[in-house]
């Protein structure tokens, strides 16, 4: 079963907090929506409940099931608050609620991506807010191995979810202004990871393919990887959001015919402008490499409807990457 997590703009793990926030934050807005298509061939695994087994994140030394909300005198003195769980940890910046040290922990699970080693992914995912900070109460919320975690401060509230599952999961942020504006969020992969432009979806590019009781059209595909695991795969995954082009990051990269495509990407770097109320995530594993339609961009009370379940084409990916593939510079 696969299935395309950014599809909905209310988690079902989320439904109580949800109902607390009646501002902007329960509606996506459509006009900036640019959703790029997810997908995998044998290399990688779907996401499944499996993938998730005895998965539960610990959160300011809280379990499952929580739903609370702790004032900032409870939050400690660091800088960060730490999300450890069984496959998947990372911390959260208290005052932006950017991401560091997003990493798979390898532990054993059939449907581990990482080869039953420590993977690193993300050096940090940061947004970028403008002077504005989060300093009210955090509302926190774990049932089994999710997490929905939110806070405000003036005029900015933002919110994490999550899973713990063996094969990457559900990650996504949602930013919200009080301006409406949107908000530029920088990705930085880990030192051995790599941002690759997939050569199996490019050895298709154009091919038309079924999909469910219809068809698609295979497309270009931004994928990262590293070099010692042959399943681990994923890719950055908008909602309501727009990749912001690298002019000093410029790779050509052959088609299987016409000219070379101009792919202006970074190989560590990524950076996306992201409307108020949009998300941006991840998806990893055979999820990364399926050949499916954007998410249906939802507009206000939206429910999970994209679920792909095994009916799309994987391609998969190159293993190792070979050289022309991947991204250059690392940096801009």
């Amino acid at each position: 079963m696969t299935t395309n997590y950014t599809a909905s703009c209310t988690s079902p793990n989320s439904s109580k907090l949800q109902k607390r926030r009646t501002t902007v934050r329960g509606s996506c807005l459509a006009s900036l929506a640019l959703l790029f298509l997810s997908g995998f061939a044998g290399q990688a695994s779907a996401a499944s409940s499996d993938g998730c087994e005895g998965g539960g994140f610990t959160v300011l030394g809280l379990q499952a099931p929580q739903d609370r909300t702790i004032p900032p005198t409870a939050l400690g003195s660091g800088d960060v608050i730490s999300v450890r769980g069984k496959y998947v940890q990372f911390d959260i910046d208290k005052k932006t609620f950017g991401i560091l040290n997003y990493t798979l922990t390898g532990a054993p699970n059939r449907l581990d991506i990482t080869g039953n080693r420590r993977t690193p992914v993300f050096d940090s995912k940061l947004p970028d807010h403008r002077g504005l900070a989060l300093t009210g109460e955090v509302e926190l919320e774990l049932k089994e191995e999710a997490l929905v975690i939110l806070r405000e401060g003036p005029g900015l509230t933002m919110k994490v979810q999550a899973k713990d599952c063996a094969n990457g999961g559900l990650f996504q942020m949602e930013p919200e202004r009080a301006d409406q504006t949107s908000t530029l969020f920088i990705h930085v992969l880990a030192q051995e990871t790599f941002y690759f432009d997939n050569g199996n979806f490019r050895q298709r590019e154009g091919e038309v393919v079924r999909y469910k009781d219809t068809t698609i059209v295979v497309p270009s595909r931004i994928n990262f990887g590293n070099d010692v695991s042959r399943k681990f795969v994923g890719r950055d995954s908008p909602q309501v959001a727009e990749r912001v082009d690298e002019q000093r990051c410029i790779n050509l990269i052959n088609r299987r015919i016409g000219t070379p495509d101009t792919v202006r990407h970074c190989g560590r770097v990524s950076r996306w402008m992201v409307a108020s109320g949009g998300r941006m995530g991840q998806v990893m594993g055979e999820d990364a490499v399926e050949v499916a339609p954007p998410a249906t961009v939802c507009v206000k009370k939206c429910q999970g409807r994209n679920r792909v379940r095994g009916q799309s084409v994987v391609l998969g990916f190159p293993f190792p990457v070979p050289i022309d593939q991947r991204l250059k510079p690392p940096f801009p």
